[in-house]
């Protein structure tokens, strides 16, 4: 079982025709995922690595039935093509383009809020690694050998911590159901809490690892929701503790302002609420061990 993706979704890629969207579809493919279209406006009519390239993702959509979408789209435009995926009926629609303007991503959240909760596509980033479900595919640019197939879920703002996770997991034998990447930026498309309830629902995720840092209340959040509504294990890494005051510390979402969004108060909060709270990054593995 795994989570917003499986062996069967068919994926699109939107800016397919860039030089890194080809090389990483050419990866997602190798692995095995499911790639049956690209989009690029004027495009139309070329083919990718194999990959029939369509002008818009109404098309794509219509011609192959993709429900997944891959965005590495410029900043520029990415906005634009993340509501043109939700326009064309894309389920589940990964955005991997980083320093994409928080304006435009405000009115990203306003406007997919037209669509009946129910019918909504989800997001996850922008900034993000992407989401990997081992054994079945993924949508990103993870390195996909470092992940083993398993029980445990992880989300993380930070892909590089994210991906140090799965790979001391597989040194102790321990596989992964589901990492997602929910990004760095201060507005992103799904919240912990949003994927920690999916994960709390997904049968054989039996443990989930929470890869936090400093900055936003996201944190925060997620310790209320573990605390009243979840019953699997959460282990938890918050990255930043020696970060000052007022300084972005590399994502552009990662900057303390209010209290609660230091590394120190999202640890307490955490610890407070039942997390499991992992002290430096090369521990996280270890941690997940000794409460499985």
């Amino acid at each position: 079982m795994s989570i917003l993706i499986n062996d069967d979704t068919k994926v699109l890629v939107q800016g397919i025709t860039g030089r890194m969207a080809q090389f990483h579809a050419k990866e997602m493919m190798e692995y095995g995922t499911n790639v049956v279209a690209g989009v690029t406006p004027g495009k139309g009519g070329e083919v990718v690595e194999g990959i029939p390239v369509f002008n818009t993702v109404k098309e794509a959509v219509e011609a192959t039935g993709a429900e997944a979408s891959l965005v590495f789209v410029p900043p520029p435009f990415a906005a634009d093509s993340i509501m043109e995926a939700a326009d064309a009926g894309i389920k589940y629609c990964v955005c991997i383009t980083d320093g994409i303007p928080a304006q435009d991503m405000m009115r990203v959240k306003r406007y997919m809020k037209r669509y009946k909760a129910e019918n909504r596509m989800v997001l996850t980033g922008p900034n993000c690694a992407g989401t990997i479900s081992p054994g079945k595919g993924f949508l990103g640019i993870m390195p996909p050998h470092i992940y083993k197939e398993g029980p445990v879920g992880i989300v993380g703002r930070s892909g590089t911590l994210g991906y140090e996770a799965a790979s001391q997991l597989k040194e102790l034998g321990i596989g992964v159901s589901t990492s997602v990447g929910i990004g760095g930026d201060p507005i992103n498309g799904s919240s912990f809490r949003d994927i920690l309830e999916l994960f709390e629902n997904d049968p054989k995720t039996e443990v989930i690892a929470l890869i936090g840092e400093i900055g936003g209340p996201q944190e925060a959040e997620a310790a209320e929701y573990i605390r009243d509504h979840m019953k699997k294990p959460v282990v938890a890494y918050i990255a930043g503790l020696t970060a000052p005051k007022g300084r972005t510390m590399g994502h552009a979402g990662a900057i303390i302002s209010a209290f609660g969004e230091s590394a120190s108060e999202k640890v307490e909060i955490l610890s407070a609420a039942g997390v499991t709270v992992a002290e430096h990054p090369s521990v996280i593995g270890e941690t997940i061990a000794s409460i499985m």
